[in-house]
């Protein structure tokens, strides 16, 4: 007797196949609408991953290859995750759009000439950094200002080991990194006419 999967298991693609294969496939971007706006795969479309669960009706009734693409692949992998769990076949771009450029691959840029941002990771570098010498400056002042230096390292380390970054979403929220409303009324739309 046969078992199958309750859900469809994800799969990835390289930039390199992902490149030959671009016409064939439905793109979602899943980071930031500030991060898209910097370069993204031509043809992609952009749904966050914060925003993720309401795109799920439509995502279903996708025909053909689904491709999940984020900067690096982490976020890519977690929107696959979540979409098996809702019964959606997805595949992840192996090292995200870094790779992809780095290969060589052209990215496109929205035609309104979108507001660029730097990438999530960078975003949360710069904040990490500067909580750990803000804490150290108040550790100066009192020793209790080192728990906040102690906190930020807890984090990171707990971001490594989880394969999360509840840093990274916090900063999602800000309203340079946010779509607005229209933004993805207009992606599920263009979405569902293909």
């Amino acid at each position: 007797m046969t078992t199958h999967p309750t859900h469809p298991t994800p799969s990835a693609l390289d930039a390199d196949q992902a490149h030959t294969r671009l016409g064939d496939l439905t793109v979602v971007d899943v980071r930031t609408p500030g991060e898209y706006a910097s370069g993204h795969l031509p043809g992609a479309l952009n749904i966050p991953l914060d925003q993720l669960e309401r795109a799920l009706p439509v995502l279903r009734r996708v025909h053909g290859e689904l491709l999940v693409v984020c900067a690096s692949g982490a976020r890519s992998a977690n929107a696959c995750a979540r979409l098996a769990e809702a019964g959606i076949a997805a595949m992840t771009l192996t090292g995200g759009t870094a790779d992809w450029s780095r290969r060589g691959h052209a990215l496109g840029r929205p035609a309104s000439g979108g507001r660029a941002v730097w990438p999530m990771e960078r975003q949360v570098r710069l904040t990490a950094g500067a909580l750990v010498l803000t804490g150290l400056g108040l550790g100066l002042l009192h020793p209790a200002g080192l728990l906040l230096s102690a906190g930020i390292a807890g984090g990171l380390v707990f971001s490594a080991l989880s394969g999360t970054c509840g840093m990274a979403a916090l900063l999602a929220k800000l309203p340079h990194n946010r779509p607005r409303p229209a933004d993805l009324a207009a992606t599920l739309a263009r979405l569902e006419a293909r």
